[in-house]
């Protein structure tokens, strides 16, 4: 099959578009968290405890990190999908060029501190003595990574702009199989190779994300496509490079903090012991799988919202919401039923101590039937990030994470006595963030982030004929 290259979400029917558009997304998704959870098993079953706590340590430091990128290329989503919807190529161009700069400068001033200060952020974050010295290793290799991270986040978020969520799901799913089979090789030495033991999955990571960006830009090129990246015009990154950091900025910050949120959600949780430490960690590997198809809608919405925008399109945002809340509402409603009736053996896939699996299954009668609710904030939220408007879903997050989740966690819990405490505020931080969120989705106050158009005259060339391929369809 001829491979195509962006898909016009302006015209036809918004669920065809919203359902094509997502589903290589959330594929994409659930092969990461299932790379995640074989990665889990080589450290886990083979190296030892010690390997898990050293990968453990560093997650939150990584997670960090990623997160930064992934909000700064955010921003390259919504500018290329906002022009790729007016047909502005060359402005197109310009976004390409200003975030490719951006980016990577990013990933490389990033890689550098955390080389140098590797050591002092794991002894600030408590690290055991026994595993410090592990920890440093694999988290200074890992680093090494970061910049071709950020490359395959940039191209990810630029061909979703323009409407392809195929491509970056081939390339992802060659990336995995190949870290999947390296891992092994490289950590116990097999074919010849030294015996690297946990620093072999990091290497393994390492290689894995230069050979997937090196072939996914090379194919681009090959293919002539305009998001393809090549030596940037600087001449003209000025006022695109402002843009790109006026959306960016909030976006790497939301994710920050949400990241930061979390670690310190864990921390209360830590403080009532091993066990109540161990069912958070369970319940959440369910979250995991039951927040997928909220975010990938999330990101498909956004997409739909910053084309439709960009082409003067209001009337269909409206079409596009009601469509979101469908889709991520209902399917999130399956999967919240599951969990809630079904809890202590979904549980049971990771923890069997019946000690652990009682405070699991209060966490997801209570957080569970709340799961729609996150669905729903991802809905009105994308829209909003779609016009541009970064900086106020910054805000609802910090509203959710630091105004209610973070302290109504630690005064309820102490209150309670009790774990429990920590459910009931995660709960409530759902509730809170989608009131705030559909209360200013419901306002229009998220309109004024992008200027009126005129919608494109039936002159325009369609996608295809721009890229030289035809429109995909699904």
């Amino acid at each position: 099959m001829k491979p195509t290259f962006g898909r016009d979400l302006t015209t036809g029917s918004i669920p065809k578009h919203m359902v094509a558009f997502s589903i290589p997304m959330l594929i994409g998704s659930f092969l990461q968290t299932a790379y995640s959870f074989v990665n889990a098993i080589w450290v886990g079953q083979f190296l030892g405890t010690s390997a898990l706590a050293a990968v453990t340590v560093s997650f939150p430091v990584v997670f960090v990190l990623f997160a930064i990128g992934m909000g700064l290329t955010l921003a390259t989503n919504i500018l290329v999908s906002q022009n790729f919807g007016a047909r502005r190529m060359d402005e197109l161009r310009k976004v390409v060029d200003s975030s490719t700069v951006l980016t990577y400068a990013l990933g490389i001033v990033l890689t550098i501190l955390g080389e140098l200060f590797a050591p002092d952020i794991l002894r600030a974050m408590d690290t055991p003595p026994e595993v410090l010295a592990e920890s440093i290793s694999y988290l200074r290799i890992f680093l090494l990574s970061l910049p071709f991270s950020f490359g395959i986040f940039l191209m990810r978020s630029m061909l979703q702009g323009v409407g392809d969520s195929k491509t970056p799901l081939y390339f992802q799913f060659g990336s995995v199989l190949f870290t999947t089979a390296l891992d092994p090789i490289l950590i116990f030495g097999w074919m010849g190779l030294p015996k690297l033991g946990l620093n072999g999955t990091a290497w393994a990571t390492l290689i894995s994300q230069i050979v997937a960006l090196v072939a996914l830009i090379s194919y681009l090129r090959m293919k002539k496509v305009p998001v393809a990246p090549s030596w940037p015009r600087f001449n003209h990154l000025g006022p695109v490079t402002w843009a790109t950091l006026r959306i960016g900025i909030p976006s790497a910050f939301q994710q920050s903090l949400v990241s930061i949120g979390m670690v310190m959600v864990t921390g209360i949780v830590n403080g009532f012991g091993e066990v109540a430490t161990a069912a958070f960690g369970a319940a959440s590997r369910i979250d995991q799988i039951a927040f997928l198809p909220a975010m990938t809608f999330g990101m498909s919405i956004s997409t739909l919202a910053g084309q439709n925008l960009g082409a003067g399109h209001h009337d269909r945002v409206r079409e596009i919401f009601k469509w979101g809340c469908l889709f991520s509402g209902g399917i999130t409603v399956l999967i919240s039923v599951v969990a809630v009736v079904f809890p202590e053996a979904l549980l049971r896939i990771f923890v069997s101590d019946p000690s652990v699996i009682a405070p699991g299954v209060s966490y997801l009668h209570i957080v569970g039937t709340c799961y729609v609710l996150f669905a729903l904030i991802f809905v009105s939220n994308g829209i909003i990030n779609g016009a541009g408007n970064t900086l106020m879903t910054t805000v609802f997050s910090l509203i959710s994470l630091w105004v209610v989740r973070v302290p109504v966690a630690y005064w309820l819990s102490k209150r309670m006595g009790s774990v429990t405490g920590v459910w009931y505020a995660i709960a409530l931080s759902f509730a809170v963030s989608l009131v705030v969120s559909m209360g200013y989705y419901f306002s229009g106050h998220w309109k004024r982030s992008i200027k009126r158009r005129p919608p494109t005259g039936p002159t325009t060339p369609n996608p295809g004929e721009m890229f030289g391929h035809e429109t995909g369809e699904a």
